[in-house]
């Protein structure tokens, strides 16, 4: 499948009842959305992706950093 064709076929599946300013908006956060993906699946290629348990780590670090600013709480369950 070509980029046009996937571009395409994200338009069709648009809901056909949506009012036309949420349509616009469906339609830019779905092409901005294979665009990011695109791109990231490009950077993994490149090597530059950043392996999940990185990731991990560093929203445990963020949280942690936010949380002595007192600017988190963590939710009960």
């Amino acid at each position: 499948m070509t980029i046009k064709d996937e571009i395409v076929r994200l338009m069709q599946d648009l809901p056909d009842e949506a009012s036309e300013e949420e349509t616009i908006d469906e339609a830019m956060d779905r092409l901005y959305l294979l665009y990011r993906v695109l791109r990231g699946d490009k950077q993994i290629a490149e090597g530059e992706g950043i392996l999940h348990e990185e990731v991990k780590r560093r929203i445990a670090e963020w949280r942690e950093q936010i949380a002595s600013e007192g600017q988190f709480q963590e939710k009960k369950q």
